[in-house]
């Protein structure tokens, strides 16, 4: 506020710069929509590497492709995920294993068949000090151990109680327990019993232990409904309204011998489209090399994958090759959506998001080979309806070879083309929908339009100082309108302010054509 003199004298006044940085956001966060063997079902959990995921979601699993996806993933250079559990109770199952414990009732801390290794021990070798700082008699506390099997994690929760204070055994073990939790009503008066005192020599773990009653059970087969999920409930692809920023979704299906069902790319894509993020759609198993070389558009009109929402989702062929450590080193067909995200992650990382994630950079780690090998001519043909090709070659291994979002045939002719060209479009929708929200309720005037412009200018300067754009100037790179030719009285008497963003893309040397011509022998004269 401007100083209100009263005295003679020197005043200071701090007068605001008008500059509000606008910080570009992540490109590369990969979320994962499928079935594992343990962690929560309710909320997405973020990883860093997959020993990260192993504790939380079970190791590699057979039963669970995705938990062979986000190993590629990270594996080819992802570096954060977010993981998201889906589970449909089978009939007649429990889902969550029940540990009854000398008169406390828990259960597995998620569901799944993990939870019936539980065993559990109490204790009453309890601090008085404790108790009497929480108004409790000693008597009313005990220490409860919850082991995943005699060679698992442990652990262990001192002086708890059933009774109302900080220490309330169900409270303490949904803040703080990776395998139980309580199931029933706390009894009102009595505290579990003593485990029994193994004979000597034997582990506390052994038959003096409490074990399952009720084992648990793993996810059903997942079905469109499953995928698709409820809002409000925040149940199959609304799990992801629990993650403030995803940039990629990868989607496993039931087994990884099968197709994702049939609507759920579809269905997910929609939701892509209002997150701003990108689909990447594995190919069907369905897919034969002979099917896609002689009818390659009806494979990808048979995607269900059309309209402008198509840019935000491509597709690899083929499906690729590697060796699965749970069946003995055996060579098996896997989907590459895994790998091919972290690529996108790797590539991000190193050149930026407006470089095309393919070429032999591009390459692709922990394969041992690619369930198709493709001419030439047989990727171009794939290539001209938008299917993006995974080849091998000599020296340069397995790569990804090919950029074009489902939009990319040659026939559509759309501006969103390319993958690269797309992402960036996403990257710089969702920085600027972020960066701009100090805009809302401001004075709708020209020092705001100033600022925007200032702000916005300054963001896109420094892309194209990274080389985000084409041109050699700023004014062949892009352009920031935000005036009163943009925003009309009309607009400001209906609160609107219009900004404009230009940029120039970059887009990949796709086709690289070498002219090669004979120089005619010259004659001396």
């Amino acid at each position: 506020m401007p100083v209100t003199p009263t005295y003679p004298g020197v005043y200071i006044e701090e007068i605001a710069s008008g500059v509000r940085t606008i910080v570009g956001v992540a490109t590369s966060i990969t979320a994962f929509l499928g079935t594992a063997a343990k962690g929560p079902t309710d909320k997405p959990v973020t990883v860093f590497s997959f020993s990260d995921f192993s504790r939380q979601f079970g190791d590699l699993d057979i039963a669970h492709p995705m938990s062979y996806a986000v190993n590629d993933f990270f594996a080819n250079g992802g570096g954060q995920a977010v993981i998201a559990r889906l589970y449909k109770a089978a009939a007649n199952a429990t889902g969550q294993a029940v540990l009854p414990v000398n008169g406390l009732d828990l259960v597995a801390a998620t569901p799944g068949t993990w939870g019936d290794a539980l065993l559990a021990r109490v204790d009453h070798e309890v601090s008085e000090d404790v108790a009497t700082d929480f108004g409790l008699a000693k008597a009313d506390l005990f220490n409860l151990s919850v082991k995943l099997g005699e060679n698992g994690p442990l652990e262990t929760f001192l002086n708890v109680t059933t009774k109302e204070s900080p220490r309330r055994v169900d409270r303490v073990l949904a803040a703080g327990s990776s395998l139980a939790r309580v199931t029933s009503a706390l009894p009102d008066d009595d505290i579990p019993t003593k485990s029994a005192t193994p004979p000597a020599g034997e582990s506390p773990w052994g038959p003096t232990a409490s074990k399952v009653t009720t084992k648990g059970g793993d996810s059903g087969i997942l079905d469109l409904a499953a995928y698709k999920g409820d809002r409000n409930d925040r149940t199959g692809k609304f799990l992801l309204e629990g993650t403030d920023l995803f940039n990629i979704l990868c989607i496993s299906a039931n087994r990884r011998d099968e197709s994702v069902p049939a609507g759920v790319h579809d269905d997910a894509l929609g939701y892509c489209v209002e997150r701003r993020a990108f689909l990447v759609v594995d190919a069907p198993v369905e897919w034969t090399h002979a099917a896609a070389v002689s009818d390659a558009t009806g494979l990808v009109t048979g995607l269900g994958l059309t309209g402008t929402k198509a840019r935000n989702a491509a597709v690899y062929y083929p499906r690729v090759l590697q060796a699965d450590p749970l069946r003995g080193g055996q060579v098996d067909t896997f989907p590459a959506s895994g790998a091919i995200a972290g690529t996108m992650a790797r590539t991000d990382s190193q050149r930026g998001v407006w470089k095309a994630p393919a070429g032999i950079d591009a390459s692709l780690s922990g394969l041992s080979g690619l369930a198709d090998d493709l001419t030439d001519m047989e990727n171009g043909v794939l290539n001209q309806v938008g299917v993006n090709c995974l080849r091998t070659f000599p020296v340069y291994g397995r790569v990804v070879w090919g950029a074009r979002t489902l939009r990319g045939a040659d026939q559509a002719a759309d501006e969103y083309k390319y993958v690269p060209v797309r992402r960036t479009a996403l990257f710089l929708e969702e920085s600027l929908y972020r960066g701009l929200k100090w805009v809302v309720f401001e004075p709708n005037d020209e020092p705001l339009w100033a600022q925007i412009r200032l702000n916005v200018g300054a963001f896109m300067q420094s892309l194209f100082r990274q080389g985000a754009f084409q041109g050699t100037t700023p004014r062949e790179a892009y352009f920031v309108k935000c005036d009163k030719d943009t925003t009309t009285q009309d607009d400001r008497n209906k609160g609107i302010v219009n900004i404009v963003v230009g940029f120039a893309p970059l887009k990949p040397a796709e086709f690289v054509i070498v002219k090669l011509q004979q120089m005619a022998g010259q004659i001396d004269v």
